[in-house]
């Protein structure tokens, strides 16, 4: 596993511990208290995985407004909220990394993010990631 495609798998891991917890968290402290509970020796602040996992949290929270607007706009007949935090907080990398991020083709985003929707998801999470995040790269960026 590359450490691009690790450190979205961090990031998941600590969005979605941030949405349990206080969005107001200051995400490297999410990641530190992550990192902690992976046990001794796994990964440090200074791993390339983490550091890119940090860019990719304080991305997102720094534009979560707009990239949860544009979930919503294309998640028809899901609301934000009803969807599964898993598959929620997967379309938020993917929404961030096609949308705030010049050095991710948009192939390689939305692909990253099917895959977390494989291993982390439902049985449906993959499609539905693939899916939302197809119609926001064709519309939203116009490809």
């Amino acid at each position: 596993m590359s450490a691009r495609s690790k450190g979205r798998e961090i990031a998941l891991q600590a969005l979605y511990q941030l949405e349990w917890g206080d969005w107001e968290d200051d995400p490297e402290e999410a990641l530190l208290s992550l990192l902690e509970t992976a046990g001794p020796g796994r990964l440090d602040k200074e791993h390339p995985s983490v550091r890119f996992a940090l860019q990719l949290l304080e991305g997102i929270l720094e534009n979560r407004d707009k990239i949860d607007g544009v979930i919503q706009r294309y998640a028809r007949n899901w609301r934000l909220e009803r969807m599964a935090m898993v598959d929620r907080n997967i379309l938020r990398i993917g929404v961030y990394e096609l949308l705030f991020s010049d050095d991710v083709p948009p192939k390689v985003a939305i692909n990253e993010a099917v895959e977390l929707g494989k291993r982390f998801g439902a049985e449906d999470s993959a499609p539905f990631v693939n899916g939302i995040l197809d119609a926001v790269h064709k519309r939203e960026r116009g490809a």
